[in-house]
């Protein structure tokens, strides 16, 4: 995918971006990185290639590879009741989950019957500090007030759900004995070489020369500078274009039955193929087309950050676009959507 006809610091200027960052996939191999502006307005970093930025719900997508794998080590199925596994706290029973389960798959592909509460799943407040994921699902906490439980039978309906990908989190936690964060470095991040992606529920830790702020539509810095999800599995990745192209990179090669952790080819295409009669929806990622065109999705929109990774698996093109500004329209009627209509023009 290549850049064309778009000036790209004029279109940042008349969108009051500060920041952004773009690497392009092209023939399975990153062709290039592009960096543009500031990681803070009226200061002197300028966006590089080790720039971190809030990737919002591309998280989802992380954690979809990141279950692809354990189920491929046998450690998880995607088709089981996920009570027959998790410890730490059960999916409610009730008259919708009689007949259907709800499983990995239903979590992963957003069909679980699980809606989340309204108002729910804000940024950190350090004031109220973090939560854990089962006081979240007991509706213990200002983060979700209410509990959560399954509101239609699974695969029914759909309803994009951030509590969905927490109980995928705590599953992992319980299965695996270990932090979700430790997991995922351990069996993605190490291996796959993204040495510039984490998790943080506290910015105090972070050497924030290589930390973008957020801002808002205004180009204006938002409350707090640094806006943090503590829910890592549906939000909370601060990554770079790089490495989240890396992350790209390896889905097109397991697609392919070239995997470096170890997802075979059955289970990545199984990961971009319509689930349960949904077109959309694959596991973790969002589809459109079919057969050689098909072409993948995953947006993040948060507190003063908007991104985008664009994907055609089969033709092994695609491209990662961050950026540090929360326009409040929808990613494809602002910058990103110009430069996705530029890549593919």
């Amino acid at each position: 995918m290549k850049l064309k006809n778009i000036n790209i610091e004029e279109r940042m200027k008349h969108y009051n971006v500060p920041g952004l960052s773009i690497t392009l996939l092209e023939g399975c191999k990153i062709s290039g990185t592009e960096n543009y502006g500031l990681l803070e307005v009226e200061s002197y970093r300028k966006v590089n290639e080790d720039s971190s930025f809030s990737a919002c719900s591309i998280s989802k997508f992380l954690t979809g590879m990141l279950a692809m794998k354990l189920v491929e080590e046998g450690l998880f199925n995607l088709d089981i009741d996920v009570n027959e596994s998790l410890v730490s706290w059960k999916v409610p029973v009730n008259d919708f989950t009689k007949n259907k389960k709800v499983t990995l798959r239903n979590l992963l592909s957003h069909q679980s019957g699980i809606k989340d509460p309204e108002g729910s799943f804000f940024e950190l407040n350090s004031n109220i500090g973090i939560p854990s994921m089962v006081e979240i699902f007991e509706g213990k906490t200002p983060y979700c007030k209410v509990p959560i439980d399954v509101k239609c039978e699974p695969e029914s309906e759909f309803h994009y759900s951030d509590a969905g990908f927490c109980i995928i989190q705590q599953l992992i936690e319980d299965v695996m004995e270990k932090p979700f964060h430790q997991v995922m470095n351990e069996q993605i991040f190490e291996p796959l070489g993204m040495a510039n992606s984490q998790f943080h529920t506290t910015m105090l830790e972070v050497d924030r020369q290589n930390f973008s702020c957020g801002h808002n539509k205004n180009g204006e810095l938002v409350e707090g500078k640094y806006p943090i999800y503590p829910y890592p599995a549906a939000s909370g990745l601060w990554t770079t274009s790089l490495d989240l192209a890396a992350l790209v990179l390896e889905l097109m090669n397991a697609v392919k039955g070239e995997s470096k952790v170890g997802i075979s080819e059955s289970l990545a295409k199984g990961m971009i193929t319509p689930q349960r009669g949904k077109s959309w929806t694959g596991l973790g990622v969002f589809l459109e087309g079919s057969e050689k065109e098909l072409e993948i999705t995953s947006l993040g929109w948060g507190v003063g950050f908007q991104c985008m990774m664009v994907a055609f698996p089969y033709l092994g093109k695609g491209a990662v676009i961050m950026t540090n500004a929360e326009l409040g329209v929808h990613q494809l009627e602002g910058i990103i959507g110009e430069i996705y209509k530029s890549l593919l023009s």
